[in-house]
Order: structure tokens, then C-alpha cells, then sequence
């Protein structure tokens, strides 16, 4: 733990109760960033900034109010300070805004969850470069003559948290990320210009794939896009490729979220303890993941990380209730929003299961599209490629489904064993029956 950062932390946090509140959270983070865009073989732009940041959470006679400020020199914090107790005043209360009890703070696992490569504060500005370039080139040589314009980019980054609350609550996380990928337009049809894109992320640096991969992979994707065009309305199979399928999945959370089942927004609100959806469908909230995207050891109210079965097979066991809403519905808090979460992956891979359905369409990407949290209903535009005998046959484009999500998660019918690892959302390719897909 960084003894500077505590040792301020605790002093804002000091002066705060001073300035007459009641309790006060400091959130102070430390981030370390470079951006490399490369565009026509050369740099576009190269970003690196260090960045330092105060949040302050102030309760005062039952109000609250948060104030943020970059500038964390001791004389300005004291005038910031002073003005976020005093802005406090003005705001509603609302006796259902307080810091967790010290009793629901306790019992942080003690546990290494591999967040932080030392190795991205030391790796070498040629060797970002070196990164980006092979992608690019890899895209443009794969592309071939289809190629308009490619962009390759590669983003670095360290974040150092502490979070200091005057109930008790000390919690510290280091963590980086590196993110590489590209972009490509190609040349189609007419004036037609789809464009695709690949990219890939890990914790630490040894768990990228290969660069080269990354840039094909974009130009692979892009060129299958080409020809891309509708097809009649139809209900027939679709399966919902890994890299997307949390955008469709997201719709469905949606509902489990303790807010909108507080203020009577959500389709799944009386759903507790019901199967609302196929037996295919289990999903785990898990922060313990090693080098996890969504892994912590406390969540945004500071209470304990725990691992949670939010559905089992079809069956809703959890919501994502904070501290806040807890207290508004009279209930215990879980959490308030997903670490990472699983849904559990079956025995067949993408190429099986349309092998074995046959025919039908393979979503690869959204344009689009809402969801309706109150109702279920949602809408969204599809793009991918109808499969014959299990091989894409035509790539097709500006095409819609419509459904409801009580009904649609019933027609899951199969998931795959390829979870999506470049995401806190680790959700595989999922086959639905019967799904009417809205074309010409």
C-alpha cells in the first residue's frame, strides 16, 4: 500500500469530519496511460499522460454529495474540502444515503488476484511501437487489394486505487491492462465500405496473442462482411457469436439491477426463485478470477467480494442490489453490479454447433438497438452470415430481431465452450431455436 496516498487520504478524510460531516469516503486514484495509433504505416498519434484524482463522498445530517477535483495539493484540498461539506447542505436528504455499518465491511479475502504486470511500467516505447506496427502490416497484407484504410492502436495502462472510508474501511488495488487491435475498411460492392475490426487485452503482457493474429484476425473479419446483404424475413436458428453476445445479455442484467427493481422498471422484479429462462442458462458472479478484468476483493460500497450463482439453469437466485437500494427495499445487500461474470460454458465449439444445427444465421456483430428494462421487449439490428450445412454461404446485412427477453432466453438451446476471455463478461457463442429474424 502506497504510505503517501494513505497518509493523505487520512488527513482529507480528518478535515472532512471537521468540517462537520458525519462520515466521508476518499477515493484517490493514480493513472499512468500511452495510447499508439498507427495509420498508414506511420504514427497518427501518440498519447501518454499520468493522472491524479480525488473523489469525496460527504453524509452530513442526512445528505450526500460527491465532489471530484484533480489537484491534490493540501491548500487547495482545504478550500475543496470546505466547499463540498458546505454544498452539502443545499442537498435533499435522504435517509437511505449512509456508509455501510462496520459490522459489513469485514471479512476482505486475503488474496493475490494477479492484477498488476510489472512489466508494462518497463516496457520499452520501441517495442509499443514494434507492437502496432506488425499488426497494421499484418492487416494490410492479409486485406490484400480489398484494403481502403487500416488502423492499428495499442493502449498501455496503470491504475493505483485507494479507498478510505470513515467507517473503517482501508482498501488498496494496483492494476494494468494492455489493449491491441485494428480496424479495416474494404472496398465492396458499389460505394459499400464495411468495416471490421479484432482486438484483444490481458492484464499482463505475456498473455497477449500473437500480434500478427490480432491484425489478420481484423482483416478476416472485415473481409467476410463483404457482399452483405438482406434476406427475407425467416424464423429459423441463430446463434450469437462470443465476442457479442454480451450486448445481447446486458439487456436481460438489466433487470436484475437493484435500482430498477426499486423504482418498478424491471421485467424481472417478482422473478426471484422462478425459472425464467433455459436450463442452458447459469450465470456465476466471480471477482476472485485471477487477472480477471472484473476481479476485486471489495465492490463499489466497499462490503466483501463474493462469489454468487445469479442463475441456475434458468432460475433467478440473486439481483445486483448495493447498499442504497438495499436499504430502500428492506433486503440485504449482494452487490451492485457484476464483477465477472460467467455464464457456464457447454461441450461444443462454434464450428459444432453449426455443424450441428445446419442451417441458419450466425450473428457477428449489432447496429443498434434498445432494450426496455420495465417490459423486456428489445430490438436490435444484426449483422453476420446465413450457414448452410454448417458453412457461411452469404454474408448478410440490415436485418433486425425483435423479441422479448421472458421469452427469448427460454428458446436458449445450446452454449458453447468458447467464453469470451477478452472481457469481464466471459459469455461463449449461444445457440437459439426459433428466432424471427425481420429482413426484406
Amino acid at each position: 500500500m502506497n504510505k503517501e496516498m494513505l497518509d493523505l487520504c487520512n488527513w482529507i478524510m480528518d478535515e472532512t469530519l471537521k468540517n462537520g460531516a458525519s462520515d466521508c469516503k476518499v477515493s484517490l486514484n493514480k493513472r499512468r496511460i500511452v495510447e499508439i495509433n498507427y495509420r498508414k504505416q506511420k504514427p497518427e498519434s501518440i498519447k501518454e499522460a499520468t493522472t491524479r484524482s480525488l473523489s469525496l463522498d460527504v453524509y452530513l445530517d442526512g445528505k450526500f454529495a460527491v465532489q471530484s477535483t484533480p489537484d491534490l495539493r493540501k491548500t487547495s484540498l482545504e478550500t475543496f474540502i470546505k466547499k463540498a461539506c458546505e454544498n452539502a447542505k443545499y442537498i435533499e436528504a435522504d435517509p437511505y444515503r449512509t456508509l455501510p455499518g462496520k459490522d459489513l465491511i469485514k471479512g476482505k479475502q486475503d488474496i493475490d488476484l494477479e492484477l498488476y504486470d510489472n512489466r508494462v511500467k518497463d516496457f520499452a516505447p520501441d517495442l509499443k511501437h514494434k507492437m502496432v506496427q506488425e499488426i497494421e502490416e499484418a492487416c494490410i497484407n492479409k486485406g490484400g487489394d480489398k484494403v481502403i484504410s487500416v488502423e492499428a492502436g495499442a493502449e498501455f495502462s496503470e491504475d493505483e486505487n485507494l479507498e478510505v472510508a470513515s467507517n473503517g474501511l482501508v482498501n488498496s488495488t494496483q492494476k494494468t491492462s494492455v489493449w491491441i487491435g485494428a480496424s479495416m475498411a474494404a472496398q465492396d460492392e458499389g460505394d459499400r465500405r464495411p468495416n471490421g475490426y479484432h482486438w484483444a487485452g490481458a492484464r499482463y503482457l505475456n498473455d497477449l496473442p500473437k500480434t500478427s493474429d490480432v491484425g489478420i484476425k481484423a482483416a478476416e473479419r472485415t473481409l467476410e462482411l463483404l457482399g452483405g446483404k438482406k434476406m427475407p424475413t425467416e424464423k429459423l436458428p441463430v446463434i450469437i457469436e462470443n465476442r457479442v453476445a454480451n450486448r445481447l445479455l446486458n439487456g436481460f442484467i438489466a433487470g436484475m439491477n437493484g435500482g430498477n427493481i426499486q423504482q418498478q422498471r424491471s421485467f424481472l422484479a417478482d422473478k426471484k426463485g422462478e425459472v425464467v429462462a433455459s436450463p442452458k442458462l447459469s450465470l456465476i458472479d466471480d471477482p476472485f478470477v485471477k487477472k480477471g478484468f472484473g476481479s476485486r476483493l471489495v465492490d463499489g460500497d466497499g462490503l466483501p467480494a463474493r462469489k454468487r450463482i445469479m442463475l441456475d439453469q434458468g432460475k433467478v437466485e440473486e439481483f445486483f442490489i448495493d447498499w442504497y437500494y438495499s436499504r430502500k427495499m428492506e433486503c440485504q445487500p449482494t452487490t451492485g453490479g457484476a464483477s465477472n461474470l460467467i455464464l457456464k460454458p457447454g461441450e461444443k465449439s462454434l464450428e459444432d454447433l453449426m455443424k450441428d444445427t445446419g442451417r441458419g444465421i450466425l450473428v457477428t456483430g449489432f447496429i443498434g438497438g434498445n432494450s426496455n428494462s420495465t417490459t423486456g421487449d428489445f430490438s436490435i439490428g444484426i449483422i453476420g452470415h446465413l450457414f448452410e450445412n454448417g458453412v457461411p454461404v452469404q454474408a448478410i446485412a440490415e436485418m433486425n430481431i425483435a423479441d422479448n427477453h421472458l421469452e427469448f432466453w427460454k428458446k436458449l438451446a445450446d452454449v458453447g465452450n468458447d467464453p469470451w476471455k477478452y472481457s469481464s463478461w466471459n459469455i461463449p457463442s449461444l445457440l437459439f431455436d426459433d428466432i424471427v429474424v425481420a429482413g426484406v
